[in-house]
């Protein structure tokens, strides 16, 4: 790579980062100091100036590839970046650990690798380089011209805004090019009539200028300031998208939950908050998603970034950021040592956030997934739901009318963290520090499952994370095929007992139709929450719910029964209706053995019943088949 960037070294070499044993024991406690994550900041700069000088070293030399951008724009921007560390190497720098500008780097990398398909052209993703290039050089008091790519007429540039060229307008979504011009110490972008000048004041919108938004929240000198990007190309971890202006009204609704997320985690988790001030940078709008199930995202190379939909209120922003918070410190750390052994599988480094189901290594239940997940997934998710735990407990006293919520919250998710925990304790794939890590984590979490929890909100978590589990097994877990087979037989011809084999290992066979598993949890939390008098009338707009959830949850066992075994009779494939059948039974006290069996194995009863109707055509009686294959050989 030409010129100077990223060539810093100390007097004996090379710097070398990492962690001490005290810094890795407060990390995974999550009571690591600023200083500690300022490590973890110091490690990601240098490996973005390791993923820069992997791009000048893998950049495309056929100049037909450079699209409508100059031949030698490539070494311009190089050029012109370099320049801009040698004038003001600290504000490079920050441009530089800008979430975004780490998402660019790794998704070109990846693609430049084949490892990433992505729509836009790749031109104008080593164009980025250049956009990068001239907010440096503009920041370093630069003057310069400078060829940058543009999409439907508008121009990106990272940290600052974008800038809309006067018409004639391009079709939306159209690649083109602007030039990008600094002098005087003002910057314009395009050229002659078809062009704008950024206001003086750059964080100010103006004419043909929108603004990088920033919020800043809290008293001074515990205060959090982040950028609420909806303008950068790359805030998206999937590729580039256009910009998505909020309204100023919706702009203010985040400032004003945002502040009021930051005094409660002031409050309530003030050492946390010190190192978030430290190491959140900037968060990504999205659009709202249904009451009680949120949206949130960060990814291993945007360090300091997520992504969350609009919350319902303060208290889940501070959830959130607490989450994702802790995926960015382990992503932080995982860039420093691994936790598990290399295999060819994903180790889920985009956060929990994210689809891959790691095909090709073993795949665990994940309590707050609907997918299979695979080792790395599992310990992202075991960290993150740790710190949201943790969370709730301190909650619980200063909840309010919501106590009863923050203890259900409490509860359920310890159990969810402490059965993760059992399923990954033992893998061989863990390195030393892996192991030492789940075993703080099982620590953790040991002494909070005897923190007392009142005996309705405690019963109710119980309950939904049996249901969440039953449904995921229902889904994604199958018994041998050749017990399932001798088990249709048997039913048809009157057998006493099932066969022995239908209870042996199950395969994990990841069913891609598994949706809205936490739906008991989700109408839990409308139960706890809604009027006294509207309480299924807030219910009944959750997503994937059925009759028999409905009823289920207004107290009517029997009618429950009923309606999850009608739905059975023409979905006999719906995990929900053989987890949620076997729920009815066991709050009706009836049929035990069968509530057992569809509690705990419903995927035996979801396969047979298959099997029979791929037979004869005949389906059995869902409950008497479940008594029946409750039965111990």
């Amino acid at each position: 790579m030409p010129g100077e960037l990223g060539a810093a070294r100390t007097p004996g070499g090379l710097p070398r980062h990492g962690l001490s044993a005290r810094d890795l024991s407060a990390l995974v406690r999550g009571e690591e100091d600023e200083a500690t994550v300022g490590r973890l900041l110091a490690a990601e700069y240098s490996r973005r100036l390791l993923m820069l000088r992997a791009l000048d070293a893998m950049r495309p030399a056929d100049p037909a590839l450079s699209g409508e951008l100059p031949a030698d724009g490539f070494d311009t921007a190089w050029s012109l970046l370099n320049r801009a560390q040698r004038n003001a190497p600290e504000t490079v720098g920050e441009l530089l650990m800008y979430p975004q500008t780490g998402m660019w780097l790794s998704l070109l990398l990846r693609r430049l690798r084949g490892t990433a398909t992505i729509e836009a052209p790749l031109w104008t993703m080593t164009g980025h380089l250049s956009a990068v290039a001239a907010v440096a050089g503009f920041r370093a008091g630069l003057e310069f011209t400078i060829t940058v790519p543009s999409r439907g007429g508008r121009v990106a540039l990272p940290t600052m805004g974008c800038a809309t060229l006067p018409p004639p307008v391009p079709a939306p979504g159209h690649w083109g090019t602007a030039l990008v011009t600094a002098a005087a110490g003002r910057l314009r972008v395009g050229t002659g009539a078809r062009s704008v000048l950024v206001p003086a004041a750059p964080g100010h919108d103006g004419p043909g200028w929108t603004a990088l938004r920033r919020i800043g929240v809290g008293p001074a000198g515990r205060r959090l300031d982040l950028a609420l990007d909806d303008l950068d190309p790359y805030r998206a971890y999937s590729g580039p998208v256009e910009p998505q202006r909020l309204t100023a009204g919706t702009a203010s609704d985040w400032r004003e939950t945002l502040e009021e997320a930051w005094a409660l985690l002031l409050r309530e988790m003030p050492g946390a908050t010190a190192t978030m001030r430290r190491g959140l940078f900037s968060l990504t709008p999205l659009p709202a998603r249904e009451r009680f199930r949120p949206h949130s995202v960060s990814a291993e190379d945007a360090f300091g970034g997520l992504m969350a939909s609009s919350p319902d209120d303060p208290v889940q922003m501070a959830v959130t950021l607490v989450h994702e918070f802790r995926h960015t410190k382990l992503g932080g750390l995982l860039h420093l040592a691994p936790l598990q052994a290399p295999s060819g599988g994903d180790n889920d480094g985009s956060g929990d956030g994210s689809d891959s189901t790691g095909a090709g290594e073993d795949l665990f239940y994940a309590p707050w997934r609907n997918d299979p997940r695979p080792l790395g997934g599992m310990l992202q998710g075991l960290y993150a739901f740790l710190g949201v735990t943790a969370f709730w407990r301190g909650h619980r006293t200063a909840a309010g009318d919501d106590e009863a919520l923050a203890h259900f919250e409490f509860a359920l998710w310890r159990a969810q963290v402490w059965s993760a925990l059992h399923q990954v304790r033992r893998d061989p794939r863990l390195t030393p520090l892996g192991r030492s890590f789940v075993e703080s984590l099982h620590a953790q979490c040991a002494p909070w499952l005897d923190d007392p929890v009142p005996a309705g909100p405690r019963e109710l978590a119980g309950a939904v994370a049996l249901d969440h589990r039953a449904r995921w097994q229902a889904h994604h877990l199958r018994p041998p095929e050749h017990a399932v087979d001798e088990a249709a037989r048997g039913w048809a011809r009157g057998a006493h007992l099932p066969p022995a084999g239908l209870a042996a290992e199950p395969r994990l066979v990841p069913d891609q139709a598994a949706r809205w598993l936490d739906t008991a949890a989700t109408i839990a939390r409308h139960l706890l929450t809604a009027p006294a008098d509207e309480p299924l009338k807030t219910a009944a707009t959750v997503t994937g719910a059925t009759e028999g959830d409905l009823l289920l949850a207004a107290g009517d066992p029997a009618g429950a029964r009923a309606a999850f075994a009608a739905h059975l009779a023409l979905e006999p494939g719906h995990g929900g209706a053989w987890a949620g059948l076997g729920r009815s039974l066991a709050a009706a006290g009836v049929e035990p053995a069968a509530a057992d069996l569809l509690r705990r194995h419903p995927e035996r009863a979801r396969a047979v019943q298959s099997a029979l109707l791929a037979g004869d055509g005949r389906a059995a009686d869902p409950v008497r088949l479940a008594a029946w294959l409750a039965r111990t050989p």
